[in-house]
């Protein structure tokens, strides 16, 4: 079973529901999920540091200890995740030292209202909301 960590993701159309990553060049997973055609996107919750360390690791084993059920597409989908988006892949594109991953949004759920893992100056973190809005500043 395939898993690997991104650091880029993003939305990018809604229609057709495409979102986008940006793997290195130099990783040895990506090869492997392009050949499959399809991927999961799993969005780890901020009490998931150890799944994303574990995803990170090499080897080929990485979802051993894993808790996982199997998405729509067959893709790992991981337990407890915030949210999870099964995609097929739609283009892959030269972005210099990257590619530039298009997947077409196939099915998605939001699984808990958990926030997001973050990973900032490489350290992780967890999202905390602003403590003034913009409503507050008009």
């Amino acid at each position: 079973m395939l898993g690997m960590v991104v650091g880029s993701f993003t939305s990018v159309s809604l229609d057709p529901p495409l979102i986008a990553f940006f793997p290195d060049r130099s990783s040895t997973t990506w090869p492997r999920i392009a050949k499959v055609g399809r991927f999961c996107v799993n969005v780890l919750s901020d009490s998931q540091e150890r799944v994303c360390r574990a995803l990170s690791a090499r080897g080929d084993d990485k979802f051993g200890a894993i808790a996982h059920q199997p998405s729509f597409s067959g893709q790992p989908r991981i337990d407890g995740v915030v949210a999870w988006i099964d995609c097929d892949i739609y283009a892959v594109h030269d972005a210099g030292d990257h590619w530039c991953v298009f997947g077409q949004v196939t099915a998605l759920d939001i699984e808990s209202p958990s926030n997001p893992l973050l990973f900032f100056k490489g350290s992780y973190g967890q999202f905390a909301p602003l403590a003034i809005s913009l409503e507050d500043v008009a």
